[in-house]
C-alpha cells in the first residue's frame, strides 16, 4: 500500500528573505510576494515583519498606472514600453492585476504568458496578481507588493488594471502617473467611455497607430486634445496630453517616456509629487483599517458559523437582512 506523507512546510527565515530581496533577487522577491498574498493566519505576521524590514528602502520608484479600453493592447504596450526602459538601464516591475475565475477561484495569469519577451529580460519582473474578488479588481496586497518591488531595486513600477471600472480609481490612488490607452476613432470610443475615467488620466495614448490606422490615429489625437481642454485635470498644474503610439513599429514610446519624465520633474518642483504620495499613504491606512476589521471578523470561527446560519434564514425569508445583521453583531 502506498503511503502518503504529509509535507511539512519549511520555516521561513524572514531576515534572510529580506536580505535577498534587498540584494535584488527576483526569486526572493517572488517568494516575498507569495508570502504577502497568503491567506494563512500564520503567514500574516511574517509578511508584515518582512515588509517592515524592507520598508526604509521602498518608495524610490516612479509608479505608473495603465488602463485601457478592450482591445487597446495594454499588454503589448507594457511589454514594448518596459523593454525600452530596460534598454535604457532602468529596472522595471510590472504588476498585472489578473482576473480571478468566478467558478474555480483561480487566476488566469494570462499577462505573464503574453509578455514573453519582457519576462526574459533580466532587469524586469512581471507578477500577475489575482483579483481574488476584491473591489475594483485590484488585489488587496498590490500596494505592499509594489513596496517589495521598490525595495528590490526596481525604479519603475507599471501597474496594469483589468479595466472593470472601479479598478481605475483604485490604481489612480496608488500611482504617480496614470495612463489611458485607447484606439482610433475618439468619437466612437467616447460613447462607451466614462467621463470619470478620462478625468483620472494624466495622458491618453492612442495605440496601434500604424498601417491604415496611422492617419486615423493622428486625427483621434487631435480630437482628444480638444476634449481634454474641457476636463478637470487629474493633477493640478498639469495639462493632460494625447499621443499616438505604435508598439508594433516602436514609435511614440520615447515621446511617452519624455512626457512622464517632464511630469515627474514638474510635480517634484511644485511639491505635488510628495503631497500626492502622502495623501495616498493616508488613504491606504484608512482602507487598511477596514481590511483588518474584516480579516479579524472572518478569522473568528464562531462568527463564521453564525453567519452561515443567518444566511440560510435570510435566504428562507425568515429574517430581514437588518435583523440578521443585528443578531450577527450582538451575539
Amino acid at each position: 500500500m502506498k503511503k502518503f506523507v504529509k509535507k511539512i512546510d519549511k520555516p521561513i527565515d524572514v531576515a534572510q528573505l529580506a536580505d535577498d530581496i534587498l540584494a535584488g533577487s527576483r526569486i526572493a522577491l517572488a517568494k516575498g510576494i507569495t508570502l504577502l498574498e497568503s491567506q494563512r493566519n500564520q503567514d500574516h505576521e511574517l509578511a508584515q515583519t518582512l515588509l517592515q524590514t524592507v520598508l526604509p528602502k521602498s518608495g524610490q520608484s516612479l509608479r505608473i498606472g495603465i488602463t485601457g479600453v478592450p482591445g487597446a493592447g495594454k499588454s503589448t504596450f507594457i511589454e514594448t514600453f518596459g523593454k525600452m526602459l530596460c534598454d535604457e538601464g532602468h529596472r522595471v516591475a510590472v504588476l498585472a492585476i489578473d482576473p480571478t475565475s468566478s467558478r474555480s477561484g483561480g487566476s488566469i495569469l494570462g499577462d505573464k504568458t503574453r509578455m514573453e519577451q519582457l519576462v526574459k529580460e533580466p532587469n524586469a519582473f512581471v507578477r500577475p496578481s489575482p483579483t481574488s474578488g476584491t473591489l475594483g479588481g485590484v488585489h488587496k496586497k498590490s500596494r505592499e507588493t509594489m513596496l517589495l518591488c521598490e525595495a528590490a531595486g526596481f525604479d519603475i513600477v507599471l501597474i496594469e488594471t483589468v479595466g472593470v471600472g472601479q479598478s481605475e480609481t483604485t490604481v489612480r490612488g496608488m500611482t504617480d502617473f496614470f495612463l489611458l490607452l485607447t484606439l482610433t476613432g475618439a468619437g466612437d470610443e467616447l460613447q462607451g467611455m466614462k467621463k470619470g475615467i478620462m478625468e483620472l488620466a494624466d495622458a491618453i495614448v492612442v495605440h496601434k497607430a500604424d498601417g491604415p490606422n496611422e492617419a486615423f490615429a493622428k486625427k483621434t489625437v487631435a480630437e482628444y486634445k480638444q476634449i481634454l481642454h474641457f476636463i478637470q485635470p487629474a493633477t493640478e498644474g498639469w495639462t493632460p496630453r494625447a499621443l499616438p503610439v505604435s508598439s508594433y513599429k516602436r514609435t511614440g514610446l520615447e515621446d511617452v517616456w519624455s512626457m512622464i519624465q517632464e511630469f515627474q520633474q514638474m510635480t517634484n518642483e511644485s511639491g505635488r509629487f510628495a503631497a500626492r504620495r502622502a495623501s495616498q499613504q493616508r488613504e491606504w491606512f484608512q482602507n487598511s483599517v477596514t481590511d483588518e476589521l474584516v480579516r479579524r471578523f472572518f478569522s473568528d470561527g464562531t462568527k463564521k458559523q453564525k453567519m452561515k446560519e443567518l444566511e440560510k434564514q435570510v435566504a428562507d425569508s425568515k429574517l430581514t437582512i437588518e435583523q440578521a445583521l443585528a443578531k450577527l453583531f450582538t451575539s
